[in-house]
């Protein structure tokens, strides 16, 4: 691989730094490795759940210049729900209104007319209707990347044909195939496009034959989480979740665990404890709280809370992508009780790395086990510990992302050589 120096524009519906949940984490993580061997400029965008200070310190440790731009759709609560309202009225979807931000393209032509970018780096396919390949008189465009990080309208629909509440699956049923219309359209207008398990690359290749589509791994910081000889020692009975709490697959996901799983844990032992972490809990998970289930929200650091939980579970039911919850407590040698659904795409295997059930009876019988038997939690979290090393590290995942920008570039040299001799 060739060691010149790339520019990247980087632009994002949301800031990655400092990372706190799976998307930022994902995008920090690609990036902070990347930034070690070229030059990212930064376009993102921030709603109110942001500090803009905050994130724009955080990202000049690893950017060369770092635009932030304030998002007024990205607002929760009362003017949310009018703007999905509005939206039902509309050929766009949802997304589409939401991230509908005065002044964003102004600050992208800035960007791209004051300097050439070998490549535009789209996380998630949301603002893929802005201008993103300017670039400045008499030099080729910009290659285009978009990483999916998952396939948006497939979720929504599983929403929609799940067990959610009736407006909930209505809205969904009306929203996903928009949602479709517009994701596909980014899909199809990007130079590639970089997925997190070959079981979307499959996907994918179904809804855009042709497409270039290239796996891009959701990992973790192996050096950050990894067990730690100061840390608290599993306690024998707190059963932890972690994750963003505002999504859909963690809400569906919560709602389960705690109404058909979480009995029959407690059943067998009394003593256990549910702990959920994560920010922005909706009042769907706020009212799960009580009893033997604490929602501790938001933490600093997540690495205690993993070290003194028994085990980790993933009981989710919806989503695409992979999840990054089961590569981090994979990372600090945790034992994880995970859904297929959850575990898909993870190169783990049942009974090896992971404990894997759909059924609520099994999912229970799994979670127990871990309790009661610390032997099987250790052995699990070794090998898990040695698969995210050797798989799921942030800097192999930047290495394949850097090869992939290098690889359309080469393929759009010929025309960017033809469009050059007719200038």
């Amino acid at each position: 691989m060739t060691s010149e120096r790339l520019d990247i524009l980087l632009v994002s519906s949301m800031p990655p730094s400092p990372p706190r949940f799976g998307a930022q984490a994902r995008v920090h993580g690609l990036f902070t490795e990347i930034a070690r061997r070229h030059d990212v400029t930064a376009v993102v965008l921030h709603d109110d759940e942001f500090d803009p200070d905050e994130c724009e310190r955080a990202m000049r440790e690893w950017c060369r210049e770092v635009v932030l731009l304030p998002n007024p759709g990205g607002r929760d609560g009362r003017a949310k729900r009018l703007m999905q309202l509005r939206s039902l009225a509309s050929l766009d979807s949802y997304e589409r209104h939401r991230h509908a931000v005065p002044g964003l393209q102004a600050a992208l032509d800035r960007a791209t007319s004051a300097r050439r970018f070998d490549v535009v780096n789209l996380e998630f396919p949301f603002l893929a209707h802005y201008r993103l390949r300017g670039s400045p008189p008499g030099t080729p465009e910009p290659a285009l990347v978009l990483d999916a990080h998952d396939i948006a309208y497939r979720i929504t629909r599983q929403v929609a044909e799940g067990e959610s509440g009736l407006v909930r699956r209505v809205y969904a049923a009306l929203n996903w195939r928009k949602l479709r219309r517009e994701e596909l359209a980014a899909f199809r207008a990007a130079d590639a496009v970089a997925v997190c398990s070959e079981l979307d690359r499959a996907r994918l290749l179904e809804d855009v034959p042709g497409v270039r589509a290239e796996v891009i791994p959701n990992a973790a910081d192996v050096e950050r989480y990894r067990p730690r000889p100061g840390d608290p020692r599993p306690d024998g009975r707190t059963v932890l979740f972690f994750g963003l709490l505002a999504t859909a697959p963690n809400i569906d996901g919560l709602r389960f665990f705690v109404r058909e799983i979480w009995p029959r844990v407690v059943a067998r032992r009394p003593d256990a404890r549910f702990r959920i972490v994560g920010a922005r809990p909706p009042p769907a998970v706020k009212e799960l709280a009580g009893g033997s289930v604490d929602l501790a929200g938001f933490v600093e650091d997540l690495r205690p809370e993993l070290a003194a939980a028994a085990a980790v579970v993933v009981p989710l039911r919806l989503g695409s992508g992979t999840r990054l919850k089961i590569v981090e407590a994979l990372a600090m040698g945790k034992g994880v009780v995970s859904t297929r659904l959850g575990a898909e795409g993870l190169e783990t295997e049942h009974d090896r790395h992971i404990l894997v059930a759909d059924e609520p009876e099994r999912f229970a019988d799994h979670v127990v086990r871990l309790l009661e038997d610390p032997g099987t939690a250790s052995r699990l979290g070794e090998a898990g510990r040695r698969l995210a090393v050797e798989r799921y590290a942030w800097s192999t995942a930047a290495r394949a992302l850097e090869a992939l920008y290098r690889e359309v570039i080469a393929a759009r040299a010929p025309a960017a050589a033809r469009a050059r001799r007719a200038s």
